[in-house]
């Protein structure tokens, strides 16, 4: 067996937390193309990240950590995503970015640690293990089919997420080739 196929949704939602912190560090110490690019990537991993978890992580850990720690999350969530897409607007360049991104990066934080202390030990006591491994798959496979950066017009609730995502990722990932091929082309 692969790491990925023992790997449980806890160590995986964790690594990517780890992920999304060297990812802030990255855009805080570069500049011009350098933090563009970290920033394009860290908005990227948020957008999958979260809607991932909407999709698997959050239904079941109702069951555990209960409907107020979820229901804080995914508010958390839908506030982060709307000050996401700000950012993404706003550019890198933009001289207010650094302090937005600041704050920003303060509330992300304070939200994984909150998952990390509230949501993820009751999810991990109250599933069985081998649910927590598929549940892995479950996000792996949602990541793969989620927009690449915030919708936050698009709602937060799951059914919401089902009909507007497949559209969102594909448009997302058109607009992503497109940019991409534009920065080759300048190089």
């Amino acid at each position: 067996m692969t790491s990925a196929q023992t790997q449980d949704v806890v160590d995986l939602l964790l690594q990517q937390h780890e992920q999304i912190r060297s990812l802030f560090a990255q855009v805080k110490s570069a500049d011009g193309e350098r933090k563009r690019d970290a920033f394009h990537q860290l908005v990227r991993l948020l957008a999958v990240h979260e809607s991932a978890e909407e999709q698997v992580v959050h239904p079941a850990a109702r069951d555990g950590a209960g409907d107020a720690v979820v229901d804080a999350r995914l508010h958390e969530e839908d506030q982060a995503a709307h000050v996401l897409s700000e950012l993404y607007d706003l550019g890198v360049d933009s001289p207010d970015f650094d302090a937005r991104f600041a704050e920003f990066e303060q509330a992300v934080l304070a939200h994984a640690t909150h998952e990390e202390q509230e949501e993820f030990p009751m999810l991990r006591r109250k599933t069985d293990p081998d649910r927590l491994r598929r549940m892995a798959g479950a996000v792996r496979a949602a990541e793969a089919l989620a927009p690449t950066r915030p919708h936050p017009a698009a709602g937060e609730s799951r059914a919401s997420n089902l009909m507007a995502e497949p559209p969102l990722a594909i448009f997302d990932r058109l607009r992503d080739a497109v940019r991409d091929w534009r920065q080759s082309q300048q190089d």
